[in-house]
């Protein structure tokens, strides 16, 4: 089985039903959610003006290999109203691949790990409340010491 977490987000509609539809569809579709962090409410990053996120990292166990993973979870933001018009846009759901195991790599479709972990407090403070030991594979710090150098 493969470690994956997953960072979860919304910031339109019913925001919290969202999350959970999307814990919902992925348990069925990729694997077993092992945990969850709890739901924190944060500014959006990137486009500042909008509406603010309630943001959830998850831990799965899966038997997909990560580009399987990308294109399911493509489908599953798509089945819950994810249109995507324009980056950082407003959106019902954002699931993103934050860790596959421990490995690195990018192609095309999937950059892994996730490029602005160590930039965004909505995906450091959850994933280090569910996995503060768990080391970047690149940056070589864990979740802990990520979310305090961003912090400082």
């Amino acid at each position: 089985m493969h470690t994956l977490f997953l960072g979860l987000g919304s910031n339109l509609g019913d925001r919290k039903e969202a999350l959970n539809h999307a814990i919902e569809a992925i348990s069925m579709q990729i694997g077993i959610v092992e945990k969850a962090s709890r739901i924190i409410e944060t500014p959006a990053w990137g486009k500042t003006d909008l509406p603010d996120y309630l943001n959830q990292v998850i831990l799965v166990k899966t038997k997909l290999w990560p580009l399987e993973c990308i294109a399911k979870l493509l489908k599953i933001e798509s089945s819950l109203g994810r249109e995507r018009i324009e980056k950082w846009a407003s959106r019902t759901i954002d699931i993103d691949i934050l860790y596959f195991n421990h490995w690195f790599f990018n192609t095309p479709d999937l950059t892994v790990p996730h490029p602005f972990i160590q930039d965004r407090y909505f995906v450091l403070e959850p994933l280090n409340e569910i996995a503060p030991d768990f080391i970047h594979p690149v940056l070589r710090l864990n979740s802990k010491e990520l979310l305090d150098h961003l912090t400082a």
